[in-house]
């Protein structure tokens, strides 16, 4: 579990156990959220799926879309990513920019039947879709000038909160040999070793920091990979031009990794240099879910359709690992006898802890109509639910008390942080002879409780451009993301004390689909 597990035992949730909860539920939505995706052409659409059909986007959106094919195809769609995040961190601005390119952002394969001219289950097809559903690439810089705190004052605050005495921090720690090195089981621990907090007393509490005046330059870095991929395996028919149906089953492969650095630097501190606090994540998983859609064409002008999505039910294993380093003026630091002494140790590790768990992703529903211009073109919107706030996360890796303690506390923190949301999506194709134009948008609602401070909607933009020969086709397509987040490097017992980095993320996807008939 990511939380630091003490030998001694009692400190375990007193020092780090009380924001488990929030932090679960963080990750039940981050693997929650879908990006737009699939084909260029999709992709340039907007994203709609509930009431188009025709394309390989189907097989994951609107699997009635199939029934649509009158002959099979093979396309892939390699993707160029860019993510470029700003950060406002106590007034100082900061720009990182990263570009990634895929090969398969989407690939796919579709075989259609014979069309029955007997019968009214006319056509129907089988598709087969790798795509990647989300991704998790991102890297941000934050900087400022902090004259309130330090992570160490966190440190503080959790140590005297639990009451730790001076023992049971040496408990949470082994100095290791000379070929394995130092290993703590705790933060207060490892910041304890290492001088950086002191006792007041022979019985520990309170506690105090060795400089608690010097202002400090902060410096905060988070470099993030890994990806959501689904394959989808999907069927759907027509019924005599009229009523299309479909269904599919996706199967789901979860990889993320986060490496974070908080480095605080002193300034004109008698004792520090500086302090850095490292964090990393690496999580694994997989999940399974399933789609039923259904597409009715009420005129040559009007179709509308909708899908329901199941939860996605999804396992997951994580090892979170971090570690201390300080850097002391002149080599010393002072004790808690008040003199000066040379730190036996200057980085610290804390024991890498395992965990496993289960997350229920939010019930998602879509409803769409397409209006076609003639033959030029046409028109087409989705109003989407997602019901975030119907999320779960669960374990059997605690004893039973642990288990239904993390079950009741991820879902409380859900309640209290997401909430369902409807999104809306429109996009619209123009045709002359054998070219394409598209261009689409959506607006992703913000999914927060509390929106007071910052609005964290998305709104998507896409273009594109394509053409359609008797064996191939090509589509190139472009999607902007703009969406804002925050990220609290610590918290303390008055806010007034520490700060939040707002980030402002621009994600621009430029694909290109090819694919042959046969």
């Amino acid at each position: 579990m990511r939380t630091s597990i003490a030998i001694s035992g009692c400190i375990v949730g007193l020092l780090s156990g009380f924001n488990a909860f929030s932090q679960y539920a963080g990750d039940a939505f981050r693997y929650s959220e879908i990006n737009q995706n699939g084909t260029a052409r999709f992709q340039s659409l907007g994203g709609n799926h509930a009431a188009i059909g025709g394309d390989a986007s189907s097989i994951f959106g609107n699997p009635a879309g199939l029934g649509f094919y009158n002959r099979s195809e093979v396309a892939i769609t390699p993707v160029y990513t860019s993510v470029n995040s700003k950060t406002d961190y106590i007034g100082d601005i900061n720009n990182t920019s990263k570009g990634k390119f895929n090969l398969a952002g989407h690939a796919s394969a579709v075989f259609t039947s014979q069309p029955g001219f007997q019968r009214k289950w006319k056509r129907s097809s089988f598709g087969i879709s790798y795509s990647r559903q989300q991704s998790f690439r991102q890297e941000y810089r934050f900087t400022g000038f902090n004259q309130n705190s330090a992570y160490l004052n966190k440190v503080v605050e959790d140590v005297n909160r639990s009451g730790a005495t001076p023992s049971q921090l040496e408990a949470d720690f082994d100095p290791g040999t000379s070929s394995s090195g130092p290993l703590a089981y705790s933060i207060p621990a490892a910041y304890y070793q290492l001088y950086l907090i002191n006792p007041s007393g022979v019985n520990g509490p309170p506690y105090t920091a060795v400089d608690n005046e010097s202002p400090l330059e902060q410096v905060g870095t988070y470099n993030a990979t890994g990806a959501n991929t689904q394959w989808t395996l999907a069927y759907g028919g027509n019924y005599n031009d009229k009523l299309y149906v479909g269904g599919s089953v996706g199967i789901n492969r979860i990889r993320y990794k986060y490496d974070r650095v908080l480095q605080d630097n002193y300034v004109d501190s008698p004792e520090l240099n500086w302090v850095d606090q490292h964090e990393g994540l690496t999580v694994t998983g997989v999940g399974i879910n399933a789609t039923l859609g259904i597409i009715y064409k009420v005129n040559p002008l009007f179709q509308f359709g909708g899908s329901l999505t199941t939860p996605t039910f999804s396992s997951y294993r994580e090892t979170f690992s971090q570690a201390v380093e300080a850097n002391y003026v002149d080599g010393q630091v002072t004790g808690p006898e008040g003199t000066l002494i040379t730190p036996d140790y200057t980085y610290i590790p804390l024991a890498a802890n395992d965990f496993e768990y289960r997350v229920v992703s939010p019930f998602r529903g879509s409803l769409g109509g397409t209006v076609f211009i003639k033959n030029d073109g046409f028109i087409t919107g989705t109003v989407e639910y997602v019901g975030y706030a119907g999320m779960r996360a669960n374990t059997s890796y605690l004893d039973d008390a642990g288990n239904r303690d993390f079950k009741e506390g991820t879902i409380r923190e859900i309640k209290d942080i997401y909430r369902n949301t409807v999104n809306v999506r429109v996009g619209g194709e123009y045709r002359v002879g054998k070219f394409r134009a598209r261009a689409g948008m959506g607006y992703m609602a913000d999914p927060y409780v509390d929106r007071a401070n910052i609005d964290r909607s998305r709104l998507l933009y896409s273009l594109g451009a394509g053409v359609r020969g008797d064996r191939f086709f090509a589509d190139l397509g472009g999607t902007l993301s703009t969406s804002k987040s925050v990220y609290t490097p610590y918290t303390l017992n008055n806010p007034a004390f520490y700060s939040s980095a707002v980030i402002s993320d621009k994600t621009v996807n430029v694909m290109l689909t090819v694919g042959a008939f046969f």
